[in-house]
This record gives C-alpha cells, structure tokens and sequence, in this order.
C-alpha cells in the first residue's frame, strides 16, 4: 500500500509494538485471537485510526476456533479503503499492521492492502514487497485466497504465494517444520 499519505509500512508482532510507539503509526490495523485483550502498547501511542480483527491463524476448521473468513478479508479492504479517504489528514503516515507474532496474519492482510492500493501491480512484485517489509512473511493462504477473488486476481496471487512459500523454504528450511507442526502443512506442499 502506498498512497500520497502512507509513506512507511511496518508488520510486527504484539511483542514489537512498544518498539513502533516513536516512529508516528497514524493507521493501526490489529488482527488478534479472540480472546486475546487488547495490547497495552496502543496506550502510549500518538492518536491514530485502528481497526480490530479478531479470528484465529488457521487455515483449516479446528473446533472452538474461528477461522479467516470472506467478511474477514472485506473488513481489511474496508480498512484500506478508509486509510485511502484519510489521505490529506496528514501529511506522511505510517500504517502499522499486527498479528500475534507478525508472520501469518498481518502479513496477508498487508498484502491484501497493497493489492487493493496497487491493482496493477505484479503479484511477483507485490510479494517482493512484502518480504522487504517483513522477511519472516508467511501469509495466511486462506485469507490470501479469499483476497484474489475479491480482487479479482484471478487465481494470480495464489500462484504468486506458492511460489513465495517455495523462496520461504529455501530461505528458512526450519519454516517447513515450524509450519507442519502447526498445521499448515498444505501450505508447504503447495511451496512444492
């Protein structure tokens, strides 16, 4: 995402969020667990818009969990779409997203916004993007998923995550362990 108002954007985890208080976050986009409480950090923070999200970092049903839904990613569009309107509020911003550890989550919904915001943009590209912002990046594929057609990508991003995943792994093979162990292990064999 980088509009005439967004000039830096930064994934983290909660355990990063005190470090982001000093860099000016205007744009705070929160994806947490249920029932996790609300980060203390956001308290010391400059005044800023945020949006919560609340679901789970899964990608196949688990009982008692809920799973990235279609409304899910519609609400991160949404929040890219008010980020859009607040454009001449101020005049550099800093849109912060944030999952539990900044991997999965936050980086999909990054990625989502910089599709929005980037229509023509390759897809190639927009992952390159992403790992620059975070090298760690293992976007939820579900929520990627539910992005492409709501985008209309026409299964573009899709492919584009396979072969991100494939660079991840290649990257950072204890990922393909980390990532079978917790259940994500039709994410690695789509790296395949």
């Amino acid at each position: 995402m980088q509009s005439h108002s967004i000039k830096m954007l930064t994934i983290c985890g909660i355990s990063e969020l005190p470090d982001q208080r000093e860099r000016s976050v205007t744009h705070v986009l929160s994806i947490l667990d249920p029932d996790h409480p609300d980060p203390e950090a956001f308290g010391s923070y400059d005044p800023h818009h945020r949006t919560i999200l609340r679901f789970h970092d899964i990608i196949n049903p688990i009982e008692g969990m809920i799973l990235p839904k279609p409304e899910h990613v519609e609400a991160v569009l949404r929040f890219g779409d008010e980020v859009a309107q607040n454009r001449g509020e101020r005049a550099e911003g800093h849109l912060l997203v944030h999952c539990h550890m900044g991997v999965s989550r936050s980086t999909a919904a990054m990625l989502t916004l910089m599709a929005q915001t980037n229509p023509e943009e390759s897809e190639e590209r927009l992952f390159e993007r992403l790992t620059e912002i975070r090298p760690q990046a293992w976007p939820n594929s579900l929520m990627i998923a539910f992005a492409d057609g709501l985008l209309s990508r026409n299964g573009r991003l899709m492919d584009a995550l396979r072969r991100h995943y494939g660079r991840q792994i290649r990257r950072m093979p204890r990922y393909e362990q980390l990532m079978r162990g917790l259940g994500r292990s039709r994410e690695v064999e789509m790296a395949a």
